[in-house]
């Protein structure tokens, strides 16, 4: 299979992670002025229902998954157990001491097929925010985490003219059923991560992803499969006007049901930096960012999802300083970026940040206990200078299924038995969790 990731990274070797005090590059800067965050500030973390719950088999992405040629490395199959576990997930949470939760709804288990709503569904959803509610953890809800129903896709999905209104319908459906319930709503996650991609990959992953959609079709007897975070490179403007389309079609469908509810969109976003003179870096961020900002300025928030830092020169993206700490595909991991990314979300929309994906792909924890500290200290200096931020998200509460990659990666604050699903926090979660509690950096 295909590994996008490696493929961004090639040429970079993977460094030995083992030291308990990972070498980050440096970051420090000033201190903050104090080490507490604002009094409701929100401590939680991130999970996304296809890479969680299991068996999620009326998805687009779950028959992706399962046919040949595929780029997926594996099939997500049972994942968490998390649709029957979610209760688990919850206390685990409340445990480690955060007060908020963001977690998504599947479209494909709430309309299976076209207008056909599941009520048994929808009374799980609801039960899930009436545990979070019950264990003092605010509710940040998704309504799309990427996947769609099979159907949606095998008709284009995105980049199908109907989309923004099907979507529309579906968030009207759950807003109905839950919205009392919610802190805060997510229309879409990460719209933007095939731009971001775009100048990155090489033809060949295109290619892949290309021929995964069309195994896909082609299985179906369809003309077009198209999938958000899966499609050829010649999809990406249709898919671009489509999910823009969807964003405010969602947006005011959420606002219509419950207009006091704050509905926001989630971006991916590098911290780009410019070096040197002429740096291409203000024309990358146009490209990839621009329209989504822009939108994001009629909305109440605005999430950002943050993960390395981007240095970018005249010609293109520079290497990671050599000697950095790297993640587990050799991406530098640098916790100056959180900072940078909140900032310019800011300035560039003049809405508070919800930091509502940040995190590390490890399999050493020692370097995620050092990583959310170190981050969160120039997160802090941001805020004391302005800065509003509503609050901090880690990914991911349990490790778990991450896309293309399968079960490779570990981003969680817990292991997950693969086979009796238990799970345990590692000591990353302690760390964070006793931040969490003081509501301070220690």
């Amino acid at each position: 299979m295909i590994d996008r990731r490696s493929l961004l990274a090639a040429g970079v070797a993977l460094a030995a992670t083992s030291a308990a005090t990972p070498a980050f590059a440096a970051s420090a800067g000033r201190k903050p002025a104090s080490p507490a965050f604002p009094k409701g500030f929100l401590w939680g973390a991130a999970t996304a229902p296809h890479q969680i719950e299991g068996n999620n088999t009326a998805s687009d992405l779950w028959l992706l998954e399962n046919l040949q040629p595929t780029i997926f490395a594996e099939p997500s199959g049972d994942a968490a157990n998390s649709l029957l576990l979610w209760e688990q997930d919850l206390d685990l949470a409340r445990d480690i001491g955060l007060n908020c939760y963001r977690f998504g709804v599947e479209w494909a288990r709430i309309e299976p097929e076209k207008g056909r709503f599941s009520q048994a569904m929808l009374n799980h959803y609801r039960r899930v925010l009436e545990g979070c509610r019950a264990r003092g953890l605010a509710p940040i809800v998704t309504f799309s985490h990427f996947t769609a129903p099979r159907w949606f896709s095998a008709q284009g999905g995105w980049t199908n003219p109907e989309s923004a209104d099907l979507f529309a319908r579906y968030c009207t459906r759950v807003t109905q059923a839950l919205g009392d319930l919610a802190h805060s709503a997510i229309t879409l996650n990460e719209p933007n991560i095939l731009l971001i991609l775009k100048p990155m990959l090489p033809q060949p992953v295109w290619d892949m992803q290309k021929r995964t959609n069309e195994a896909a079709a082609k299985h179906l007897g369809v003309e077009k499969f198209v999938c958000a975070n899966v499609a050829g490179i010649d999809d990406l403007p249709a898919l671009q006007k489509g999910l823009l389309a969807a964003h405010t079609a969602s947006r005011n469908a959420i606002k219509a049901v419950r207009p006091d509810l704050p509905v926001g969109v989630s971006l991916a976003m590098l911290d780009d930096q410019a070096v040197g003179r002429n740096s291409i870096r203000d024309k990358i961020r146009a490209e990839l960012y621009g329209a989504w900002l822009e939108l994001a300025k009629a909305d109440d928030f605005i999430g950002v999802q943050n993960y390395e830092r981007a240095i970018w020169g005249d010609k293109g993206r520079l290497p990671a300083p050599e000697g950095s700490t790297v993640n587990w595909s050799g991406a530098e991991v640098w916790p100056g970026s959180l900072a940078g990314v909140v900032r310019y979300a800011h300035a560039a929309t003049g809405r508070p940040v919800l930091i509502s994906e940040h995190g590390v792909g490890t399999t050493d924890d020692a370097v995620r206990a050092a990583f959310i500290p170190a981050s969160l200290e120039p997160l802090k200096v941001a805020m004391d200078e302005g800065v509003p931020v509503l609050g901090y998200c880690h990914w991911s509460l349990v490790d778990n299924f991450e896309w293309i990659f399968g079960y490779k990666p570990k981003f969680g604050l817990a292991t997950v038995d693969p086979v009796t699903f238990a799970r345990k926090p590692k000591p990353s979660a302690a760390i964070y969790g006793a931040i969490a509690k003081a509501n301070a950096l220690k």
